[in-house]
């Protein structure tokens, strides 16, 4: 009976051993994956700011300036470009909103990020656009990679329609959450100006006064590495207008403020990604290592019943002793 224990405990120590690989290395990278129908809003603000005024053409200071951006899943169309390439994919349709201090728009840029929603690698199909220009992305934007790794990404910048390094700077605690923290800087660049602009100002308008539109930002984030999501970002963001082939002319602040997002939105993306953390814990970490060693304990116990099992004598009736008297016989 002992041994018969034991080798139904040998054979589940050995699906537990075999589990606990299976988990890691072939059920989570085919899990773990970003929602298509996915929806997120998030405020950011720069207080103390410097923002054109159309009006006069110049720079003024405003208390604060407040940057909209929301993230829409595009289900349909993600499901098209699947039907087209075979791979699970999502389809982001993005805006960036800014406001001015009297609640008007300053400008406003949407954009269509199409990339694998394994891996968060670009995919090169369904329309990929900003401000409805074609673009090819090189690298990731918005999210990093499921279990991010302490190392340099390439990152693409919406402004210059460019993808440039974005470097690992170490990691931090942030409201009590171990995160990765990255930095980018974009160095002064010419970019389109946005097509939607306050007043009826198009860009053909502002191309014939002579200017252009220059921009620079050093972009950070801390980045939940278990997820891959941003649980922080934050711009030192400038922008110029230059007269078009006058260098010497003084070029006129279009935007300049140091970017944060909203203390409510901070705390809101922190409660989000805790609580998708540990589903990726559980496929990663929790139940491989919980499998792996239920199978040690299965074994042990196995061996144990094994080892007893095979004892000289286990299980037997006790041996009469021949010393011992004859019994007694009962009167009738």
């Amino acid at each position: 009976m002992r041994r018969r224990a034991s080798l139904v405990l040998l054979a589940a120590a050995v699906f537990c051993a075999a589990l606990s690989p299976l988990l890691r290395w072939y059920a989570f990278p085919r899990l773990a994956k970003v929602p298509p129908s996915q929806y997120q809003s998030v405020v950011m603000e720069a207080k103390d700011a410097d923002l054109i005024d159309y009006n006069k053409m110049e720079a003024r200071k405003v208390p604060r300036v407040d940057i909209v951006q929301t993230l829409k899943g595009n289900v349909e169309q993600a499901r098209k470009v699947k039907d087209a390439t075979g791979r699970d994919v999502v389809v982001w349709d993005t805006l960036s909103y800014i406001v001015g201090p009297d609640g008007k728009m300053v400008s406003r840029i949407p954009e269509r990020y199409v990339f694998d929603a394994h891996s968060q690698e670009p995919v090169h199909a369904g329309g990929e656009s900003v401000d409805g220009t074609p673009v090819r992305r090189d690298g990731i934007e918005y999210k990093w990679p499921f279990l991010t790794e302490k190392r340099d990404y390439q990152y693409f910048d919406m402004q210059t329609r460019t993808s440039a390094p974005i470097h690992y700077r170490g990691t931090q605690n942030f409201h009590g959450l171990k995160v990765y923290y990255f930095e980018q800087t974009i160095p002064w660049t010419k970019v389109p100006l946005p097509k939607k602009m306050p007043l009826g100002v198009t860009p053909e308008v502002v191309k014939q006064t002579g200017l252009e539109r220059w921009y620079s930002t050093k972009r950070m984030f801390w980045v939940d590495p278990v997820t891959g999501a941003p649980v922080n970002g934050e711009e030192q963001h400038k922008e110029e207008m230059r007269w078009t082939g006058h260098p010497e002319k003084k070029p006129i602040t279009a935007f300049a403020g140091h970017v944060k997002m909203r203390p409510d939105y901070v705390e809101s993306t922190l409660k989000l990604v805790k609580s998708q953390r540990v589903l990726v814990l559980l496929l990663t970490s929790y139940l491989p290592w919980g499998f792996l060693g239920l199978g040690f304990v299965l074994l042990a116990l196995s061996l144990v019943l094994e080892a007893r099992s095979r004892r000289p004598g286990a299980g037997a009736a006790p041996a009469e002793d021949p010393a011992a008297p004859d019994p007694e016989p009962v009167p009738v």
